[in-house]
């Protein structure tokens, strides 16, 4: 006996932890609800006391004023390691009955959704039974919601997936204190050549310690804001050339093609100025930021080292109240240059348009045993009185229409008019492997521009047609399930009375065509031009020869020598 305890000790210490563990998890869970009651577990990465505190309140409230038998348990678990638990949980089957969405690359998230996660698109179209009472009664469900749940579409998958409960903008974050001293200045710039000018006259200066201050706190995880607010808008140009299906926008899709039929390139104006943008913003960074964390920035900046600091709204009370009693805390809009600049002139279109982005998404998992109760739940978080009453506990701005906001939010008001960024290179698989090697490099000095371009555009042509086929593939997989969801509406049509029979039809046959019919002619298009069978038009979708410019400028001023005298004519 003494020989096999010798001999097996270690596995027999590891089984006695793991067993010890089962029990520990089975009696906390049962002393958080009565025995035979419903429990739901929402699993999410939100640390702040605040989230954790308002999603108890509301449960509470949820079990007092709908349905006594349900209790609510959080499992919070920190962003850093979500993924990973995220992943273990539903692939073992043991995931939560609702899952907090995010911190996962695009392309897996596709495949987790097809194969985790509940569409929730039958109910979109339903009122939300919780907003009886409200200003949204009888509306909708997409409808009650401020972006009308587009994020919460998921277009690979061609299903509604998510609820999102908050509305989240991004802005910079400065020291006004701070600022005034260091540079004298009572308003933060607007323009982005003074704001480099401002910075590089925060960088003379030194602290007690003799450290020259830091202009802007950045991390890892605030490069993301910077890009998507600042340098990614200038490459709007790319979309008059690669948006080959003429919706306004180049997703990954386009974007590939246009690379492998040599439409675009990296020499291409817009998409060279995005990266000396970087380089020119990141050097105000403090040295080593692609190492470092949230946390560390934020103390920077908190330590009063830093001037500047981008982040969001969820961000908006902590930093108010680690600043209070020792500085004033301002916000500002992401300095963009003029048209006039030398550098970004010739390639900036416009302002940056901000899409209303519905945050803070939950979906319900397949292992739940209650989905019933479970989307109850999240419907209840998602009406006008409780996603308000959410959110006002938080510090979020509310996810829904007609709430109210904290006075601090208001200035994070999307910008609905200007232009997006046209660069997204996330096809998945090794392409993006590489991209992510290279381009960390490129962050801290190690290639340039012109080596990191020479370097990943013939792989990501070459080696990107494997990863473009599987995003045909996607698509395919979500095909039949739109089937399912039509055949729903149609079977409503068929059935509809006379007075409703025509608008039911309607119905249909508009989301066959956006759904099914449209989107796969774009993609066979696309499919023809990679494989070589298509020849590619000579100019892009939003260009025009020299010829047709000609002609326009002689008809316009054929118009204008012919005008009554005094009118002019807008060229």
């Amino acid at each position: 006996m003494i020989g096999f305890l010798r001999k097996h000790f270690a596995v027999l210490i590891v089984i006695s932890v793991f067993v010890w563990s089962c029990v520990a998890i089975v009696v906390y869970r049962r002393t958080e609800a009565p025995e035979g009651a419903i429990v739901l577990r929402i699993g999410h990465w939100q640390l702040e006391a605040s989230v954790r505190e308002a999603l108890d309140e509301l449960a509470d409230e949820y079990r007092r004023t709908v349905n006594p038998n349900v209790y609510i348990v959080q499992d919070a678990i920190p962003e850093m390691v979500y993924a990973q638990w995220l992943t273990t949980q539903l692939m073992g089957g043991t995931a939560p009955d609702i899952l907090e969405i995010g911190m996962l690359p695009g392309h897996l998230l596709v495949q987790y959704y097809n194969r985790y996660f509940v569409p929730i698109t039958e109910y979109v179209d339903r009122p939300n039974p919780h907003n009886v009472g409200t200003p949204l009664e009888g509306m909708p469900l997409r409808s009650t919601f401020k972006d009308g749940m587009r994020n919460a579409y998921i277009e690979d998958v061609q299903q509604f997936m998510n609820v999102p409960l908050s509305q989240f903008g991004v802005r910079i974050f400065y020291n006004r204190d701070l600022l005034r001293e260091l540079t004298g200045r009572e308003v933060a710039p607007t323009d982005y050549a003074e704001f480099l000018d401002v910075c590089d006259e925060i960088k003379q200066h030194k602290h007690a310690e003799g450290q020259p201050y830091v202009p802007i706190a950045g991390s890892k995880y605030h490069l993301p804001m910077w890009e998507s607010m600042m340098f990614d808008p200038l490459t709007y140009g790319v979309s008059f050339v690669a948006d080959f299906n003429r919706d306004g926008f180049v997703n990954k899709s386009e974007l590939y093609v246009a690379f492998k039929t040599g439409r675009v390139s990296f020499q291409h104006p817009a998409i060279a100025a995005r990266y000396q943008m970087l380089r020119e913003v990141t050097s105000n960074f403090q040295l080593g930021y692609t190492g470092l964390g949230r946390d560390e920035a934020v103390f920077l900046f908190a330590q009063e080292r830093a001037v500047f600091i981008s982040t969001g709204t969820w961000d908006a009370r902590s930093l108010e109240q680690q600043a209070e009693g020792l500085f004033e805390v301002g916000v500002m809009d992401f300095p963009m240059p003029t048209a006039d600049d030398p550098s970004y002139g010739p390639v900036i279109e416009g302002p940056i348009y901000e899409r209303p982005m519905g945050g803070f998404p939950f979906a319900i998992t397949r292992t739940s045993d209650h989905p019933e109760v479970a989307l109850d739940f999240l419907l209840f978080l998602a009406s006008h009185k409780y996603n308000e009453k959410l959110n006002q506990i938080i510090g979020w701005i509310p996810a829904v229409r007609e709430t109210e906001v904290d006075p601090l939010l208001k200035a994070f008001e999307p910008h609905l008019e200007g232009v997006y960024g046209c660069l997204d290179l996330f096809l998945g698989g090794e392409t993006w492997v590489r991209w992510l090697q290279l381009y960390s490099k490129f962050q801290i000095n190690q290639i340039s521009y012109d080596d990191m371009a020479a370097e990943f555009e013939p792989f990501y042509v070459k080696h990107g047609l494997k990863d473009y086929m599987e995003l045909q593939k996607d698509w395919r997989r979500g095909m039949h399930r739109n089937e399912l969801f039509l055949a729903g509406i149609r079977a409503s049509a068929l059935m509809a009375d006379e007075s409703d029979r025509r608008s039911k039809w309607l119905e249909y046959l508009a989301l066959t065509t956006a759904r099914q019919v449209t989107p796969e002619i774009g993609y066979k298009a696309e499919v023809k031009l990679v494989m070589g069978e298509r020849a590619l038009p000579e100019y892009g979708p939003y260009e025009y020869s020299p010829a047709v410019i000609d002609e326009v400028r002689r008809h316009l001023a054929v118009s204008e020598a012919s005008s009554p005298e005094g009118t002019s004519h807008g060229r």
